[in-house]
């Protein structure tokens, strides 16, 4: 009789653990959003469709009175949003999970309750030591969203904030040209019969792309310059069209510079901006022309520029007037904040959906890569080596 053959093997046979699907249980956050209390600062994370996007799935918001003001969003519109308004700045800081444009004061940090999720801007250039050990010490887990990534590996909130900068530095050049500022009279715009504005713009990434653009759009010759050839290829690939470009050589440069009505810079560093424009180099160029360091809050890629605020945004040097705000965005406050708002939302909606920001943190790496504190634990090296604290890999926390 014919040996008959099983179309099992052995292991097929042997009894297996039965694996049961888990219930992803949804999470019900808790955010409060107080007013920004640094200086100039004038934007909000979240507008009242984000809110209302978010407490439609069963989350509460709480808004400090006053918060979204300078970008023209009542208290009436959160309410009506289903935002919770409240004077109480304490009341505001003790939510599980804090929104900010801005990091926290050291007072602030005080009103925070312990194992509470801090969401804001780092700032790391602006910090100090004592922010690091307050965290520490109250087991904060905190993100700064300049380090959160995309799923195509770029990062959102600084891309969108860069776009505003750069179409903002066309449009205040534009402004300071103009007689009412002591400029030279001259309008960005291809009048006919008239030679078009001359507009030298340093660095060819986000920032120097949406200023080329803007300037084109308004009619203007362009010239960019950047170190970076390929940066120099996808910007005109991106745009779409064929514009002056150069490597930075100091020739082609200094001729450029001579000729041009308005000097955009928007070269960024590691640690600080390199500067590529002298002092002589700016006192060569025509009277009256203007000059926008838009990477001055990396300490400028222009010698002559000084830090200067909204409210005297503008100071001449060799009869140039620079322009050197560090936050032009704030500027903008109210398109800033809808920026900023339509990239929390997805995040906001998909940590409670995961069951909280344990769970996403596990799944999601472009999210896990803006965290910096977990549990009062330091998990961002470059931080660490800055500030000569000691830190713990993210990946041997999070199981």
């Amino acid at each position: 009789m014919a040996k008959q053959v099983s179309p099992f093997t052995k292991e097929q046979l042997i009894p297996q653990e039965e694996t049961l699907e888990i219930q992803q249980n949804k999470g019900e956050l808790f955010i409060g959003i107080p007013q920004e209390t640094s200086y100039q600062e004038k934007r909000i994370c979240l507008s009242p469709d984000a809110v209302a996007a978010i407490t439609a799935h069963g989350h509460r918001v709480m808004i400090e009175s006053g918060a979204g003001k300078w970008a023209r969003f009542s208290d009436k519109d959160f309410s009506n949003a289903g935002a919770e308004i409240t004077k109480d700045t304490q009341k505001v800081f003790s939510c599980p999970t804090i929104l900010k444009i801005e990091p926290p004061s050291l007072d602030e940090l005080d009103m925070i309750n312990p194992q509470t999720i801090l969401i804001s801007a780092l700032q790391l250039k602006t910090q100090c030591k004592a922010y690091f050990q307050k965290l520490a010490e109250k087991r904060i887990t905190a993100l700064g969203f300049e380090f959160i990534r995309d799923e195509d590996n770029t990062y959102p909130l600084v891309r969108a904030l860069s776009e505003i900068a750069g179409t903002a530095s066309v449009l205040i050049a534009s402004e300071i040209m103009s007689n009412n500022i002591n400029g030279n009279g001259l309008m960005f715009g291809n009048i006919s019969g008239v030679p078009p504005v001359e507009v030298v713009i340093l660095g060819a990434g986000t920032v120097g792309e949406f200023a080329a653009r803007s300037a084109l759009g308004l009619g203007a010759n362009i010239k960019v310059f950047d170190s970076s050839l390929t940066k120099l290829r996808t910007i005109q690939n991106n745009l779409n069209q064929t514009f002056y470009t150069s490597t930075i050589q100091p020739k082609n440069l200094s001729k450029a510079i001579k000729r041009c009505d308005v000097l955009i810079g928007a070269v960024r560093g590691k640690n600080r901006s390199p500067v590529l424009i002298s002092e002589d180099m700016v006192a060569t160029m025509k009277r009256g022309a203007v000059l926008i360091d838009v990477s001055i809050d990396m300490g400028g890629c222009i010698e002559t520029s000084e830090v200067t605020s909204h409210d005297k945004p503008i100071f001449t040097k060799h009869n140039v007037l620079h322009y050197c705000v560090p936050n032009i965005p704030s500027r903008y406050a109210r398109t800033s904040s809808l920026s900023i708002s339509n990239i929390f939302t997805p995040y906001l909606l998909h940590i409670g959906e995961e069951g909280g920001l344990e769970n996403t943190l596990r799944f999601d790496k472009g999210l896990r890569n803006g965290l910096y504190f977990y549990h009062g634990i330091l998990t961002n090296k470059s931080i660490a080596e800055w500030f000569d604290l000691s830190y713990r890999d993210i990946n041997l926390l999070i199981f």
